[in-house]
C-alpha cells in the first residue's frame, strides 16, 4: 500500500530536507521514527528537496507498507519527532502515485521585514528600508511563463532540463514593515527561488531593472544573476496534486 504523508518543519534546525552524510536532516528524523513504530526500515520519497535553513509549511512524501498503517500512526510519529517537525496528515493513494512526479504545482513564500524582531528572525529575512516593491513587481512579471531558468540554478546540478513554467510571481506588502514574495511553478530548480529573490533585491535597490532580468534569463548563466537570498525567509507553502491519485 502507498501513502502520502503531509508534514511541516522549521528548516533552521536541519541541514536540509533529504538524507546526507553529514548533519541531521528531516528525512533522517522521519525514517528513524517510522522504523521505531513499524519495526522495519521505511524509505520516504519527498516531493522535492529544501536546502539547509529553508522551511516547509507543507511538504509531501510517499512511502510503501505491506498493510494499512494504524489510525493513530500520525500521532505516534509526532510523539517521537522533535518540535521543529510535525506530521499533519496521512492519506492512502494509488499504488503508482508519486510525491514528486505527480505534483502539478508548487508554491513558495519568501518573507522579509525591515524591523528587528526576536520572534521573526527564524522565518523572515531582515532587509534595509527603501526597497522599491513596485519596481520589483515589474521585474517579477518577466519571470512568468515557461522559460529556461538556468541563470537561477545552482551550478553542477544533475537535472535533465532547466525549463520551468512559472504561473505566479509577485510581491505582496502586508504592512509597513513586512512583505512577502509568492512564486508558483510546475517545478523549481535547486536554489532557484533564493537566486530569483536575491536578483529582485538588486532591482529593489535600484541596481538593475526589469530589462536586466530579461537579459539574465536569456544568458542562461548563473554568474549573471544576483546573490542568493538568505535561507531563513523561504518557505514551501503548497503542493498541488490531481484528485484522481487519492484513494
Amino acid at each position: 500500500m502507498r501513502y502520502f504523508i503531509e508534514f511541516a518543519y522549521r528548516g533552521t534546525d536541519f541541514h536540509g530536507s533529504q538524507t546526507q552524510p553529514n548533519g541531521n536532516t528531516v528525512q533522517a528524523e522521519m525514517e528513524a521514527a517510522f522504523a521505531t513504530i513499524l519495526r522495519q526500515p521505511i524509505a520516504l520519497t519527498f516531493a522535492g528537496r529544501t536546502d539547509a535553513g529553508v522551511h516547509a509549511e507543507k511538504m509531501i512524501a510517499h512511502f510503501d507498507v505491506e498493510k494499512a498503517v494504524p489510525t493513530n500512526f500520525g500521532a505516534r510519529l509526532n510523539n517521537l519527532l522533535p518540535n521543529s517537525l510535525a506530521i499533519k496528515d496521512i492519506r492512502r493513494v494509488k499504488d503508482d502515485a508519486h510525491a514528486r512526479f505527480d505534483a502539478l504545482e508548487r508554491t513558495y513564500y519568501y518573507r522579509i521585514t525591515t524591523r528587528k524582531d526576536p520572534f521573526q528572525y527564524l522565518n523572515h529575512t531582515r532587509v534595509a528600508e527603501g526597497l522599491d516593491l513596485e519596481a520589483m513587481n515589474e521585474a517579477a512579471k518577466v519571470l512568468l511563463g515557461k522559460q529556461d531558468f538556468a541563470s537561477f540554478c545552482r551550478v553542477h546540478t544533475d537535472v535533465k532540463t532547466t525549463l520551468c513554467d512559472v504561473r505566479e510571481a509577485k510581491w505582496v506588502r502586508e504592512n509597513e514593515t513586512e512583505a512577502y514574495f509568492v512564486i508558483s511553478a510546475d517545478r523549481f530548480l535547486r536554489n532557484m527561488v533564493r537566486a530569483v529573490v536575491g536578483t529582485l533585491f538588486d532591482v529593489g535597490r535600484g541596481k538593475s531593472t526589469a530589462e536586466d532580468i530579461r537579459a539574465i534569463i536569456a544568458a542562461q548563466n548563473r554568474c549573471k544573476a544576483g546573490h542568493s537570498a538568505p535561507a531563513e525567509g523561504l518557505s514551501l507553502v503548497e503542493i498541488n496534486y490531481p484528485k484522481e491519485i487519492f484513494v
